[in-house]
């Protein structure tokens, strides 16, 4: 496990960026794991910012990205399907028809049967990027998901929505399900990217770091995983 603390945002992006672009770089068919969230706005930024400066196309490369809520559109603006689109695909230059968002419409459960299916049938994930929550969570696997999980459906906490909220007109309009890639699933990824920034996540980043073990932080259970880099500002890193 690597940790690396960075004074700006824009540091941090541009260096998580390289990090990505080397795996891509290393493979005729990389495939990368996304994530939503302000967190890793940053990254996409610096991933964008670094095949550009080499001359290098993202249009060859699949991406799946971690989770969806379940029940909300495609078309919303706040769906995952969007938030990807708007902040990776378009920033990036990858190719839309290579992007994969879980669907939380229709049968959700055969639905996260399918993605994990489809992960798998891609050769798995060669590098993963995850935000933490500030309850620990990772996707959407909320305080409580077993370590071995898979892409499934779940109900979402209250502190999650609450803080989704600011994305929607009303906290009532935020969903209270959604589809999220498992703990199992993620940790199967060769390369795990894990961003954190805002005093806010101090608490969970230390937990994750230096806690016990335990699924009631679902963020522990990174430290199983052999190749793990955690990229932080020092207000993030401020209880290390």
């Amino acid at each position: 496990m690597t940790i690396q603390v960075f004074q700006s945002l824009a540091e941090l992006g541009k260096s998580a960026g390289a990090q990505i672009v080397a795996v891509i770089e290393g493979k005729p068919d990389p495939v990368i794991g996304l994530a939503t969230g302000s967190s890793p706005i940053p990254v996409y930024q610096g991933w964008a910012a670094v095949a550009k400066e080499r001359g290098i196309a993202m249009d060859h490369v699949v991406c799946f990205a971690l989770d969806e809520y379940s029940g909300l559109e495609t078309e919303h603006p706040e769906s995952y399907h969007s938030v990807i689109a708007r902040d990776a695909t378009e920033v990036i230059g990858l190719n839309p028809s290579l992007v994969r968002v879980p669907c939380g419409l229709g049968d959700v459960a055969a639905n996260a049967l399918e993605y994990d299916e489809a992960i798998q049938a891609a050769s798995g994930i060669d590098l993963q990027i995850l935000g933490i929550g500030r309850n620990g969570h990772l996707g959407f696997n909320e305080p409580g998901s077993p370590f071995d999980s898979r892409t499934r459906e779940i109900d979402l906490m209250p502190e999650t929505i609450a803080d989704n909220a600011r994305f929607f007109d009303s906290i009532t309009q935020v969903p209270t399900k959604a589809i999220t890639q498992g703990l199992g699933t993620i940790l199967e990824a060769r390369e795990l990217i894990v961003v954190a920034t805002g005093e806010a996540k101090a608490p969970a980043v230390a937990a994750a770091l230096k806690g016990p073990e335990s699924v009631d932080l679902p963020g522990s259970v990174l430290r199983r995983h052999s190749n793990v880099t955690w990229y932080l500002d020092e207000a993030a890193a401020s209880l290390l």
